[in-house]
């Protein structure tokens, strides 16, 4: 898989998220996929999605940076967005926050394989 394939790949995942085509995440997921070491499959993914977007209704994935180097994808998502209660242990309680997601995923047979991510709570922390 080329590294422009990646890419197209990629962009295309974010914006079915975005649109919330949960139908489509099979298109770029895998059905054995991981998350942070924890084998979670394509349905574990789905709901976990499902699940941030019912606690963040206004949940919008933006590519603050990306990095292609088949089979790996790295990016820095950047979201503008007002969780409804707690999120990540802290009470937003529907204030705007602003914080970035550093993501790392392995693609196999052009779908997402692993992912490994860390959410910027200090930056939330910081707002609260």
């Amino acid at each position: 898989m080329s590294e422009l394939d990646l890419h197209t790949i990629y962009r295309d995942y974010i914006d079915c998220l975005n649109r919330r085509d949960w139908a489509s995440l099979g298109q770029f997921v895998g059905d054995d996929v991981s998350h942070n070491g924890r084998p979670i499959g394509l349905s574990g993914y789905r709901e976990m999605l499902e699940k941030d977007v019912r606690d963040i209704p206004d949940l919008r994935f933006q590519i603050d940076l990306l990095v292609v180097e088949p089979p790996f994808v790295a990016s820095r998502l950047r979201f503008d967005c007002s969780p409804r209660s707690t999120f990540l242990g802290l009470d937003v309680g529907g204030r705007r926050v602003v914080f970035a997601e550093n993501v790392f995923y392995t693609f196999r047979g052009g779908k997402i394989a692993n992912v490994w991510s860390v959410i910027d709570k200090g930056a939330i922390e910081a707002q609260l």
